[in-house]
Order: structure tokens, then C-alpha cells, then sequence
């Protein structure tokens, strides 16, 4: 059985081998390849302190007429966190929240530039409760009280949940829990969404079942407006060593991931979410494609597994 899908997002930084080693030839064929897939609206595309990572001139030349674009700027974030602990929209330090006040305000001015020199539309912009280990609820939602009143070019602010710091295990990003990230929004009474990731929800859960059950909590809160299908896996494999956000694939789209990511959890994910307005799919790409034609065959494998979940 094949299922009908919200609007897909594809995260192309996580599939591009143009991002690591520069090469606008195979960028510009590949970037617009990924936005005539079916079902694909748009990309999802990093902000590491501009618009793109080597050439944001180039990008915004290139980027494919029609597209939804989503912007995280997540990459930065973990770079400013690696640099300052107090970094972050949810600091209880002031310098520290204002540092990452003052980045988001260079987001929301590329924002601005690539609705106006491009043929594409921003449609979501990601937020994320860094610092890490250290966020505070009450911080988050003065911050996205001040964010939300900016001028983002009609693009629809959302948190971005990644895994939360905890006891229990070592985390990768170690962000505010979802209760928390819920509870400022809600207070801050601003016109901000909930996005979840899959892959970064099983990192902190370590149990697949439990993410469907946070899902459901995120759905519940009336926040929700997108959910993301990214994997990782308990073991270490060709992506990367276990727990860690390698962005692995379906399961079925390459068994050899392990990824946890199954048809089961897919549908559970679905279910669970309702009807949110943006799927988004965050998927790298398989170790060994060099090419446009590598890539697009991989994503459309996923987007396969997913259609079929």
C-alpha cells in the first residue's frame, strides 16, 4: 500500500557531497534533481553563519524556482556551542543568549535576502534550545517572544526538538526536554511550531516505541507543525558508530544502516503526528555515491520505504 504524504522536504546538506568538498557543477545538478522527485516541495538547507557554506552568491543563483526552503541554522549552533557553553536562545547567562540572539538576527536578514533575490520561497525557519546541558525553559520563551517579533519574511518559526541532555546516557546535542521546549512556547504566546526528528527523538529515548509516544505528546500540545524521518541505529555501521546523528536512511532503503527507522515505526510516526503541514526527510547519503545520479538514487529509495510505511 502506498501512502499519501504532507508536502516532503529534503534536507540536501546531509546528502550533498558538494557540502564537504565544493563542486558547483554537481551541486547545480543535483539541487533541482531533488526538487522534481514527487512529492518533494522543497530543501532544507543549513545556515553556517551565511547562506551557504562557500558561495551564497552562487546559491542564490542556483536555488530551483518554486522551491519551499527551510533554513537551520543548527550547524552553526553546535559550532558556537563547541566554542562558548553558554551559547544559546535558552542561556540563563545573558552574554551567552545574546550572542545567539544576535546570530538568529543574521539568519533572519539571509532569510530576508533569499526570499528577495531568489525564485524560491522560505517557508520554515528552525530554532534550537542550545546550550547544551544548561538550557532554561523561562530564558527560551523571552527569547522567542523577541525572535518572533523580527521580520522573517512570512516563514513560519519553529523549535526544532533535538535530544535532550539527561543522565541516563551521553548525548549528542543535550538541548531542553520536550516538555520544557513545549512549556516556553506556550508562554511565550508567539506564533511558533514544534518540528520533531525522528532520528534525534531515538538518540535520546533509545527505544523506538518511545518515539511514537513522543510524537503523540508534540501532536497533543497543538504545536506540531512538521515531523522529520532521519534514522540512527543501536550498533555501529557504515554510517557511523551507534546513537550518533548520522542521519541514517529507512531501514529498507539500506538494510545494511541497521538503522531502526522501520516500515512499522514509519506508519507509527505518521499515525501518531496527524496531520502536519511539512514531512521533512534527512537521510545521507550511502557511503560511496559521488554523483547527482548517486544521490537522487538514494533519496528516491527513501522516499520509496517511506511512501511504503
Amino acid at each position: 500500500m502506498t501512502v499519501s504524504l504532507a508536502p516532503l522536504l529534503i534536507s540536501s546538506y546531509a546528502v550533498s557531497p558538494a557540502h564537504s568538498t565544493w563542486d558547483p557543477d554537481l551541486e547545480g545538478e543535483l539541487l533541482p534533481a531533488l526538487c522534481a522527485l514527487p512529492g518533494v516541495a522543497g530543501l532544507e538547507v543549513p545556515w553556517m553563519g551565511r547562506l551557504h557554506p562557500h558561495d551564497p552568491d552562487w546559491f542564490l543563483s542556483h536555488v530551483p524556482a518554486g522551491a519551499e526552503i527551510a533554513v537551520t541554522p543548527l550547524p552553526w549552533v553546535m559550532k558556537r556551542c563547541g566554542a562558548d557553553a553558554r551559547y544559546g536562545i535558552a542561556s540563563p547567562d545573558h552574554d551567552g543568549r545574546r550572542a545567539a540572539l544576535a546570530d538568529l538576527r543574521g539568519v533572519a536578514d539571509d532569510v530576508r535576502l533569499l526570499a528577495a533575490d531568489s525564485d524560491a520561497s522560505v517557508t520554515v525557519v528552525a530554532l534550537h534550545t542550545a546550550p547544551q546541558g544548561g538550557g532554561d525553559s523561562s530564558r527560551l520563551a523571552t527569547s522567542l517572544d523577541e525572535i518572533s517579533q523580527w521580520d522573517w519574511a512570512g516563514a513560519q518559526l519553529v523549535v526544532e526538538h533535538c535530544d535532550a541532555a539527561t543522565t541516563d546516557h551521553p548525548w549528542q546535542k543535550g538541548f531542553l526536554s520536550l516538555d520544557d521546549e513545549i512549556s516556553a512556547v506556550l508562554s511565550a504566546d508567539s506564533p511558533i511550531g514544534l518540528w520533531l526528528n525522528w532520528g534525534r527523538s531515538v538518540i535520546e529515548t533509545r527505544d523506538a516505541d518511545a518515539v511514537t509516544e513522543q510524537i503523540a505528546v508534540a501532536a497533543a500540545s497543538g504545536l506540531l507543525v512538521g515531523l522529520s524521518f532521519s534514522g540512527s541505529a543501536a550498533v555501529d555501521g557504515p554510517y557511523g558508530p551507534a546513537w550518533t546523528d548520522g542521519h541514517l536512511p529507512l531501514a529498507a532503503a539500506d538494510p545494511a544502516a541497521g538503522s531502526l527507522l522501520d516500515a512499522a515505526h514509519v506508519a507509527a510516526a505518521l499515525a501518531a503526528a496527524g496531520g502536519v503541514e511539512r514531512l521533512g526527510l534527512k537521510v545521507s547519503r550511502r557511503p560511496g555515491d559521488t554523483t547527482a545520479a548517486d544521490v537522487i538514487r538514494t533519496i528516491d529509495d527513501n522516499l520509496r520505504a517511506l511512501r511504503a510505511g
